[in-house]
């Protein structure tokens, strides 16, 4: 397939694209940074904006399928930058798309886009979106994934995928964020610690778009919908965290505090950054709390059965792997120190 992967310099993209080009498979970058190693590895680097129409619309030029991967994450900032991000971008794309003949339209959502705070065991594509959003990532998110399933057509066959906590080797969001805040004795269990949760392997998340692009060409009635993506191994959440600690051979969480407070305290911090117009994002949000103290996992037979996916890369192999990667990197570190 001739692919383009938006946001190919981020962790699920770049991880995209590499697998596309060992394939076989001709794969093109779409993002506002330069990424040379992309270049080195086989893979087309194109510069632009998605809020550029025209520069997406040169891009998509070709192409029998887009992988519509880029978008604003984190949990702070104005409803402006996210909805323009999440959902204008992806506009243009879907825009892109009919005109250029694209046939292919697998767009990269979340699971969290159902997600109203409240716990969820076994959820299914059936759970509806929350009357009231827990913020301007997920409403937009939400936003993008029905505009996408909208455009569903035979001619741009669509369909969005809900990946749920993508991690792994390579990560530069919830792996990194987890180590600093240990590092800095910031890292707390909320709650009782029994909240399980869904997780996704980053190259399981990779097997789940290629798997989609695949079985939507042969079986259109897969098109139009929206997918779980996760390992299928529900975990505690803080045993998640402190084996990502291990693998970095940093010590367990150990301090807790309770949901009230925390949310207390999350609250305040809000109150306080949008009162002096703070741009970076606070140690703690009320979302960050829901996220950490509440069970949510999800049922993947619909990807499983309609899109053949299969999580191959299991959470105990997963460890292993990351923790192989942070002694891969202490060695280059301390090979490439000055001597004392």
């Amino acid at each position: 397939m001739n692919a383009l992967v938006t946001g190919g310099g981020g962790f699920i993209g770049s991880a995209l694209a590499r697998e596309l080009v060992i394939r076989g498979d001709h794969a093109a970058s779409f993002s506002r940074g330069d990424y040379p190693h992309l270049r080195r590895l086989g893979i087309e680097t194109v510069r632009g904006d998605l809020s550029d129409r025209e520069a997406v619309l040169k891009a998509c030029a070709g192409r029998d399928v887009v992988f519509h991967v880029a978008a604003k994450a984190g949990m702070w900032g104005s409803r402006r930058e996210y909805y323009q991000a999440n959902v204008q971008c992806t506009e243009n794309v879907v825009r892109a798309c009919q005109v250029q003949g694209v046939g292919r339209l697998v767009f990269t959502s979340s699971a969290s886009v159902v997600f109203d705070g409240s716990n969820i065991e076994g959820g299914n594509e059936s759970l509806p979106y929350p009357t009231r959003p827990m913020s301007h990532y997920t409403a937009t998110k939400a936003i993008a994934e029905q505009c996408v399933i909208a455009a569903n057509t035979s001619k741009l066959k669509t369909l969005s995928l809900r990946p749920h906590l993508v991690w792994g080797p390579g990560d530069r969001h919830i792996i990194p964020g987890i180590i600093a805040r240990a590092r800095a004795g910031r890292m707390r269990r909320i709650g009782d610690g029994d909240n399980r949760v869904d997780t996704t392997y980053i190259d399981n998340a990779v097997a789940a778009h290629i798997s989609a692009a695949e079985t939507m060409t042969q079986y259109p009635c897969v098109t139009g919908k929206a997918y779980f993506i996760s390992n299928g191994e529900p975990v505690l959440l803080m045993k998640f965290i402190n084996s990502i600690l291990k693998s970095a051979s940093l010590p367990p969480v150990r301090k807790h505090v309770s949901v009230k407070t925390a949310l207390a305290i999350a609250g305040l911090l809000e109150f306080v950054y949008k009162g002096f117009g703070i741009k970076t994002e606070p140690p703690i949000t009320r979302f960050l709390v829901h996220e950490l103290s509440t069970t949510h996992w999800f049922n993947i037979s619909a990807a499983r059965e309609s899109l053949g996916y299969k999580p191959k890369i299991t959470m105990h192999e997963g460890m292993k792997r990351l923790a192989e990667y942070y002694r891969r990197m202490d060695t280059t570190l301390h090979e490439t120190s000055p001597a004392e």
